[in-house]
């Protein structure tokens, strides 16, 4: 199988996958404006949650991914393994990009701000910026021997960054709320909630799935149609 068939085969895929979380996620979001049930101290405003948070899961695993493909990367030499972990950090940047949307809609009624310098929302932004970094970067390096490298370095920088984020709640002051899902003790959103989030949280993470394959097929014909163009000449 040639790279061009190869890439446009995860093509049809993808787009196969990202359909059907699409149709997924508008499931999971009448569930929860419609069927479950309004947070009590927060009121409407709540709902946003069932954005936020899956947002949030997504865009830190598409960074996760990124750190250990950029590994295996250095590791093994394959440029299919960057062209995936560059995949990954543009979905991560296209998540965070909802995260850091969200969070400050969902701020504002229940904060009194839409933004606070607190260590969960500057570091999370930071990891932001620096993918935009990443992807910049790999847009001014023509090399592709030294962008793999160069992106491989960065990817595998923030994939310690992650864990620092979910611990960031335990290790500062913070008006972010601590995790109450991942918590020690039994979770304690009521059960109708609980399942919307898990719901909404595996459609995100197939969402990302199909992304994921789309963004990888485009840059496996890009490489098939450099390959073309190079032997051409």
């Amino acid at each position: 199988m040639t790279l061009r068939e190869r890439g446009n085969r995860i093509a049809r895929v993808g787009t196969v996958v990202t359909a059907l979380a699409l149709l997924g996620l508008a499931g999971v979001y009448v569930r929860a404006i419609v069927y479950t049930p309004v947070e009590a101290a927060q009121g409407a405003a709540q709902k946003i949650f069932y954005v936020h948070v899956p947002s949030a899961w997504a865009g830190l695993m598409a960074f996760v991914i990124t750190g250990l493909l950029s590994i295996l990367y250095l590791w093994l030499k394959d440029r299919r393994l960057d062209l995936a972990a560059a995949a990954s950090a543009e979905v991560g940047v296209a998540f965070s990009a909802i995260i850091l949307t969200t969070g400050p809609i969902w701020g504002k009624p229940i904060w009194g701000t839409w933004w606070t310098w607190d260590a969960r929302l500057t570091s999370t932004l930071f990891l932001f910026l620096l993918f935009v970094g990443y992807i910049v970067l790999r847009g001014v390096l023509t090399d592709p021997g030294i962008r793999g490298r160069f992106s491989a370095v960065i990817g595998i920088m923030a994939l310690f960054l992650v864990p620092f984020i979910h611990l960031t709640v335990y290790l500062f002051r913070t008006l972010h709320p601590a995790p109450i899902v991942l918590k020690p003790s039994r979770p304690s959103l009521p059960g109708d909630m609980l399942t919307t989030l898990m719901l909404s949280v595996g459609v995100f993470t197939v969402l990302y799935t199909g992304l994921l394959m789309l963004r990888y097929a485009l840059g496996l014909l890009r490489e098939a149609r450099e390959e073309e163009l190079a032997d051409a000449s």
